[in-house]
Formats: structure tokens, C-alpha cells, sequence
């Protein structure tokens, strides 16, 4: 047998029978084509597609558009809404902190039966398994602070000996509850 045919021979019966071989085969064929193409398709351009960096940034925004985003916006003057003869949001903040800050010492029911006047049905059942003992302050130092974010939602800052209570507060109908409590240490 000749040497060509012994090639020939051990190509087909040993290597492009193993998983190997056939791999090699298929990566051999992967680069032929590649090398084809960038014959075929002549000399890269460097200046064309992305295969440079752009001189400025890319931007979706047009920088003389102004700025439309809510935080750099000025605030809006917003007036609470109410119904006439029930408490205002001052009020009702003021009233739930008192209501709050009774809760050391008492026991949980009635302290959350203090509390569920002024709170909306989500906050009460948010509020089923707190402990009053866990109320971090004892006494309000300062009076209570508004920022109105709509006519029905107000946010309420009140400063206490041991950090600030933030209440958030609702008047879907013209009545404010509390909806949310939460506690910033100072």
C-alpha cells in the first residue's frame, strides 16, 4: 500500500470516527469560511461601523429640551384637601403620635385600639402584631412639619427625643388617616 492511501485510509476509518476527528473537521470548515469572507469583502475601513470610538457621548436626550425629571423640578405649591369638620393633616399626624407614643406600658390591644381611629385599614392589620414596647421615643419636642406631595397625600415629620417619626397620610375621601409609619434615628 502506498503512503497516500494509508493516509487516506486512517482518516476515514479512525479519525473521522471519533469525536475528535469530527471537531476537527467542523473547526477546520468554521475557519475556511471566515478566511473566505474577509478575502471576498476586500480591506476593513477603520472610520466605518463601531469599530471606533464616537467623538461625544451617545445621547437619547436633546440637551436644550430642558429637564423633565421630577427631583430637579421646582415643587408645585400643593394644598391638602379636607372635608369641612373633620381634623386636619396636622391634626391627625399629631393626634396618632400622642395615640403612638402611649404604647410602653399598655397593653397591645388597647394600644392599637387607640391607634386604629386615625390609621387606615392597611396600616392596622400591618400594625396587628407590633409590640408597644418597642416604641423608641417618650415624648414629641417640636411641632409637626407638612410636605404635601398631593391634595390626598401628605407626608408628616415629627420630631421626638430619640429621632423623627415619618407618618405618611391619605384622605381618599376628605378624610386624613395614617398609612404608613416609619422611624428615623437622628
Amino acid at each position: 500500500m502506498n503512503p497516500v492511501r494509508r493516509a487516506l485510509e486512517f482518516l476515514v476509518t479512525r479519525v473521522l470516527r471519533s469525536r475528535l476527528g469530527v471537531a476537527l473537521v467542523i473547526a477546520v470548515l468554521v475557519f475556511g469560511v471566515i478566511g473566505a469572507a474577509r478575502l471576498v469583502s476586500g480591506p476593513v475601513d477603520a472610520t466605518r461601523g463601531l469599530s471606533t470610538r464616537p467623538s461625544e457621548p451617545i445621547s437619547t436626550v436633546d440637551p436644550h429640551a430642558g429637564d423633565d425629571g421630577v427631583l430637579a423640578s421646582p415643587p408645585t405649591a400643593v394644598a391638602p384637601e379636607r372635608r369641612p369638620g373633620e381634623a386636619t393633616p396636622e391634626q391627625t399626624a399629631s393626634r396618632f403620635t400622642t395615640a403612638w407614643l402611649t404604647g410602653p406600658g399598655s397593653t397591645a390591644e388597647a394600644w392599637r385600639s387607640r391607634l386604629q381611629p386615625l390609621s387606615t385599614p392597611a396600616l392596622v392589620e400591618k400594625m396587628s402584631g407590633a409590640d408597644p414596647e418597642t416604641v423608641p421615643a417618650r415624648r414629641v419636642t417640636g411641632a409637626v412639619t407638612l410636605r404635601a406631595r398631593t391634595e390626598s397625600f401628605v407626608e408628616a415629620l415629627v420630631p421626638l427625643d430619640d429621632g423623627r417619626l415619618r407618618l405618611e397620610l391619605v384622605a381618599p375621601d376628605g378624610r386624613w388617616l395614617v398609612d404608613a409609619v416609619d422611624w428615623e434615628r437622628p
